[in-house]
């Protein structure tokens, strides 16, 4: 079986590798020129702690997690108004099971992990073509190919999605975050602070054994009109919208501006009526984001991917009877997990509600 699978983020790497194992021929499609650097900090959770592990990954996932060793959240003057060394805002308590690293941590070892499959970067899904016994795929570079199954691996944007589903619109959670990389002007270690607002907040911890800081902003919205292309556009909205918290943030925002990482986006879920169209079908946020509310959208996209692959292989080449298993198997996981977004709005899921979302699903 030849499948296609665009995304080489999370689920698409986890995608490949499985589906490898199971005797099939994967090639994954990627539009950025290379594997997309920087990124916040994610989390591990759960089924998707069992998936690494089948995967060789548990010992090299828990070498690369984060050490933080507490929080502490400040005003606008600075004035800290609470600490603690039990837990963190970005991953939970720190005597869980869970596992955070940072998101470039876990696609490169994605990455070292396949090596072999055929990655086409700087390329996308310009057109799809389906028949019974194919999909003819024309590529944003010109090329044209046909494959047995596609796959959209492809984010909350997902182009795969619109180009078998129509223009679906996210549903938008009310704010926007951005991301991006700074000096350790703080001088934090191993510490998360964070400040907030009415309208804004910020998360900013040290990465790279202190020597750098994840800057974490994001602002209370309506849906905006932008352009996802638009760096500089992004930024002065963000520059706008975040200055306001006081505290160190505008000094911070200075490094936005040169930042090769940057990142923008806003807080939304998908939620579709059936996850697969034919011979084309969707894993990881581009079927059930969760948004990074939940906490668990790289888990759903690990755990997402095994249940894909082990589906396709337990079906024997018939696709019909395979996709319609794996959203048997994966909808009410990535159902209990977008939940977690919106249980407490603006505060985290109660870690009751996360123990039981992080495992509801037998695999």
């Amino acid at each position: 079986m030849k499948v296609l699978i665009s995304g080489a983020s999370v689920a698409g790497p986890a995608l490949a590798w499985w589906l490898r194992r199971h005797g099939a021929t994967p090639t994954i499609v990627e539009r950025a020129p290379a594997l997309r650097p920087g990124g916040q900090a994610i989390d591990v959770r759960g089924a998707a702690l069992t998936v690494v592990e089948r995967m060789g990954l548990l010992e090299p996932v828990r070498a690369a997690r984060t050490r933080m060793r507490g929080s502490s959240m400040v005003d606008g003057e600075g004035t800290e108004l609470w600490r603690s060394t039990e837990f963190a805002p970005s991953s939970g308590r720190f005597d869980s099971d869970d596992v955070e690293l940072l998101r470039e941590d876990l696609t490169a070892l994605l990455a070292s992990h396949t090596a072999g499959v055929d990655y086409r970067f700087g390329d996308s899904i310009a057109a799809l073509h389906q028949d019974e016994t194919g999909v003819d795929v024309e590529f944003g570079g010109g090329a044209r190919e046909r494959f047995d199954l596609v796959v959209g691996a492809d984010g909350l944007h997902s182009g795969v999605r619109r180009l078998a589903f129509g223009d679906l619109q996210p549903l938008h959670l009310g704010s926007y975050v951005a991301v991006f990389t700074a000096e350790n002007v703080l001088g934090l270690d191993n510490w998360q602070v964070w400040v907030r607002n009415d309208s804004a907040g910020a998360g900013i911890y040290s990465a790279r054994d202190n020597t750098e800081l994840r800057v974490n902003v994001g602002f209370h919205s309506d849906p905006i009109p932008y352009d996802h292309r638009d760096l500089d556009a992004q930024k002065r909205l963000v520059a706008e919208r975040t200055a306001g918290l006081g505290w160190e943030i505008p000094r911070l925002l200075k490094f936005m501006w040169d930042a090769p990482d940057f990142y923008f986006d806003a807080m939304a879920q998908v939620h579709l009526p059936a996850w697969s169209s034919g011979r084309v079908t969707l894993v990881g946020d581009a079927g059930y984001c969760a948004s990074p509310l939940s906490g668990q959208g790289t888990s759903l996209a690990l755990v997402g991917a095994y249940v894909l692959a082990d589906e396709l292989a337990a079906a024997g080449g018939d696709h019909v009877t395979a996709l319609a298993r794996y959203e048997a198997r994966m909808r009410p996981f990535a159902t209990a997990n977008q939940a977690l977004a919106t249980e407490n709005p603006g505060q985290p899921a109660s870690d009751e509600s996360m123990a039981a979302a992080k495992v509801a699903i037998a695999l």
